[in-house]
């Protein structure tokens, strides 16, 4: 089955849902394709239980959320909920699978909106029952009112850590510790860049605020080192970092006590269906890793525009503005507006994009990734869990001559599983880089591949039977 739009979106967060909004304004036909049940993304993420007043009250991104999801419901864009996009192709075809197996998609234009991944360095430990990352705690928060195990160590870098463990609180649950990447003279030296946004500025002020008057030790400078534990978690060393983030050699080590650790550093931008269309990237280790090249417009090639941290991270209020301008871009490309009306809609859009972007880079520039961390990886850690790949198996590679992650996938087949080199992609790349000597850059990026997503054969194959297949003699019929 095939379904035919004037434009397609990719994700239905922020950036998606704002994208599809000004593009049905202009009279276009427009389909939003996304994995949840509801649009609103990660930060904007729909709850699987009733709204009450005293929920609205509690939380500023849940009334954002569904004032976003009223406002796309009134826009007349379609929406294929709990849809999987896996392929994607110029001209432009899109293929998604959904509860009831696959849906072909074609259109005029096709805004990617796929968001981020979340970076997580590994640490020995890492994979035992109990330890998620941050952005899984924020979906056990936001879509269920249900905490990570109590209690729980937060670690990592960036503002989702204080905003995790505010929300841990609030839900009834324990935090053992804060532990963060970042010193208070780095937070300090951030604030010029987000005084363009006091509102955010101050919500994570009151985090911090909030957790210290609980009484919440909060250890900056520092990182995880090790987590123990016979079947779960059970305790987390930490250790203070240098100022690469990687581990003080002879530096005092402390274990704190814990039953559930929630750690994440930083996010990357979601960009392999715009590396499957061979769209041109550049590497920004302040804008979260490899972003797709864009004109100011939004725009990545003929018919295609990006918006939202898939294009470098920027946050989420940047996204909404962003999608916006990507759908009045892609309306005007497809004779929706006229090159003057596109003018007068945009030159507002552009200056408040602008200043939405200053407090994102700020925040995107403050969790880029510092190469101690990733070298401090010890050798028998696994670094892809998919393929059960170890560090030292990384190493070895380097040294039977591979200076490129590709060369590392044939090698080794670090990043061949399901999550196709999202978990592991950025700490193999960094060791990649150390144990050759070179850049990032230079390391380069896994080559895309469908499916980007994991799917069951089925969805792939649909009604297909092997008396389907055309065989010669003397294959039996």
């Amino acid at each position: 089955m095939t379904q035919s739009y004037d434009v397609i979106v990719l994700g239905g967060g922020p950036a998606g849902v704002r994208a599809a909004i000004a593009a049905r304004r202009q009279g276009l036909t427009v389909a939003v394709i996304d994995e949840g049940r509801r649009p609103g993304g990660q930060v904007y993420r729909a709850p699987n239980f009733t709204v009450s007043a005293a929920d609205l009250d509690a939380n500023p991104d849940l009334v954002r959320g569904e004032r976003l999801r009223a406002d796309f419901a009134g826009s007349g864009a379609e929406l294929f909920a709990r849809h999987r996009a896996w392929f994607a192709a110029p001209g432009i075809k899109v293929s998604a699978a959904g509860p009831e197996g696959a849906t072909w998609f074609e259109s005029r234009a096709l805004i990617l909106a796929t968001g981020t991944s979340e970076r997580a360095i590994p640490v020995p430990g890492i994979t035992l029952p109990g330890v998620i990352g941050l952005a899984a705690a924020t979906v056990l928060l936001k879509a269920h009112g249900a905490v990570p195990g109590s209690p729980t160590l937060v670690a990592g870098v960036g503002p989702l850590l204080y905003a995790v463990a505010t929300s841990i609180l609030k839900h009834g649950g324990q935090v053992a510790a804060v532990v963060d990447l970042s010193r208070p003279g780095e937070w300090a030296a951030a604030l010029p860049g987000m005084i363009s946004r006091p509102d955010l500025l101050a919500r994570g002020l009151g985090w911090m605020l909030s957790l210290k008057r609980a009484g919440i030790p909060i250890h900056h400078g520092s990182t995880v080192t090790a987590i123990r534990g016979d079947v779960n978690v059970q305790e987390v060393e930490i250790c203070p970092v240098d100022g690469n983030w990687a581990p003080i050699a002879g530096a005092r080590r402390k274990t704190i006590a814990a039953k559930g650790v929630a750690i994440g550093h930083g996010l990357t931008p979601a960009s392999e269906f715009a590396r499957i269309l061979a769209i041109p990237h550049r590497f920004s280790a302040e804008r979260g890793g490899w972003i797709p090249t864009l004109a100011p417009d939004r725009k990545a090639m003929d018919g295609v525009y990006i918006a939202g941290d898939c294009a470098g991270i920027s946050g989420a209020a940047a996204a909404e503005i962003a999608g916006t301008l990507a759908g009045l871009s892609a309306a005007r490309d497809l004779g929706a507006l006229t090159d003057a009306k596109y003018a007068e809609l945009a030159l507002p859009v552009s200056r408040s994009l602008a200043r939405a972007e200053r407090f994102g880079w700020t925040i995107s520039k403050l969790m880029s990734l510092r190469p101690g961390l990733a070298r401090a990886i010890a050798s028998d850690t696994v670094v892809c869990r998919c393929e059960d790949v170890a560090r030292e198996t990384i190493d070895d590679a380097a040294k039977a001559g591979a200076t490129h992650v590709n060369q590392l996938k044939s090698l080794t087949r670090c990043g061949m599983g399901p999550c196709q080199g999202r978990s592991c992609g950025e700490a193999a790349a960094e060791i990649m880089a150390a144990d050759t000597n070179t850049s990032r850059e230079a390391v380069g990026a896994w080559t895309a591949r469908t499916p980007l997503r994991p799917l069951p054969l089925d969805v792939l194959l649909g009604s297909y039977v092997y008396e389907d297949i055309l065989k010669p003699p003397p294959l039996p019929a």
